[in-house]
């Protein structure tokens, strides 16, 4: 059998299938259905400083060949998360990383910071599509200096495996890539969800109470290996590939294009038990093309 096995930074991965923040809960809801120690990780829905509850609804709507969601990060804060679901999770053998959010820097920083301790919590992935408030909601992930100044803050305090998710919603994705990268980031995840909007014609409202929202599936797969494969060769840290992905051809598609890892997000709303079909066919497609080490693919476009 191949190995699968990979590393992103300091942190080993048993194979290169992850869960994106947002689809998997806290990962618990998915274990009637799923082994979750069979998964290299699983990232854990959106985490801030404070309670949020999220955008009015409706916020989930169906597109051709996706969805658009506004939920908003709703979430009962960081210190909810480290007294009561953290415990519960500290029994699995995959890798436990968190989903960082926040409006401020402040907020980022010090969400990391009460992780850090945490020796179940080998990594988080930083959210920097969120609406800064201070720049009158300018996301801090659509400019390199925006990118840039999370990315330092969170390194500052934060000594483990720093994944930063980009936005796809930006001029150029791979100077936002370099950006994070020379502020110390360990690894880039995208792309994040493209905006998107849906009306409702007869209403003649839009279906979406926040009028647009993030659009994920498989419409957007093209878009982000693109993505996947611009920001590859222009950083040396490893990269993780998401964008609807459905199956596990269209996780070969992008390691192929150079990610390292992958996640699987909206895929978990149709298939519950979709991300160990991916494992399975990672294993298969290994043995039929006489391929040792997963790694040997990375990047062969």
């Amino acid at each position: 059998m191949a190995n699968l096995s990979v590393n992103i930074g300091s942190l080993a991965l048993r194979n290169p299938v992850l869960t994106a923040s947002g689809t998997f809960g806290y990962g618990e809801e998915f274990t009637p259905f799923i082994d979750l120690n069979r998964l290299g990780g699983y990232i854990v829905k959106g985490t801030t400083l404070e309670h949020r509850e999220g955008n009015p609804y409706p916020r989930m709507v169906e597109t051709p060949s996706g969805m658009l969601n506004a939920v908003g990060l709703q979430n009962k804060g960081v210190d909810y998360f480290i007294k009561n679901i953290y415990p519960r999770l500290t029994g699995y053998t995959s890798e436990l990383i968190v989903n960082v959010s926040g409006a401020k820097v402040e907020d980022y920083v010090e969400t990391a910071r009460r992780l850090a301790p945490l020796d179940g919590i080998n990594a988080i992935e930083v959210n920097i599509s969120c609406p800064n408030v201070k720049e009158g909601g300018m996301a801090f992930g659509t400019t390199t200096a925006g990118a840039a100044e999370v990315t330092r803050a969170i390194r500052a305090v934060y000594p483990k495996t720093l994944i930063v998710k980009l936005s796809p919603n930006v001029t150029s994705i791979a100077d936002i890539a370099r950006a994070v990268e020379a502020e110390g980031a360990d690894s880039v995840s995208l792309i994040n969800t493209l905006m998107g909007m849906s009306i409702d014609v007869e209403r003649r409202r839009p279906h979406l109470s926040t009028i647009t929202g993030g659009l994920s599936g498989p419409a957007v797969r093209p878009v982000a290996v693109r993505m996947v494969w611009q920001v590859a060769k222009a950083v040396k840290i490893p990269v993780i590939g998401l964008g609807g992905i459905m199956n596990g051809r269209d996780a070969i598609e992008f390691m192929l294009a150079g990610a390292t890892a992958v996640e699987i997000g909206t895929a978990n709303f149709i298939d519950p038990a979709v991300t160990i079909k991916v494992v399975d066919f990672m294993e298969d497609y290994c043995a039929r093309h006489g391929i040792n080490d997963i790694n040997e693919i990375i990047g062969e476009i």
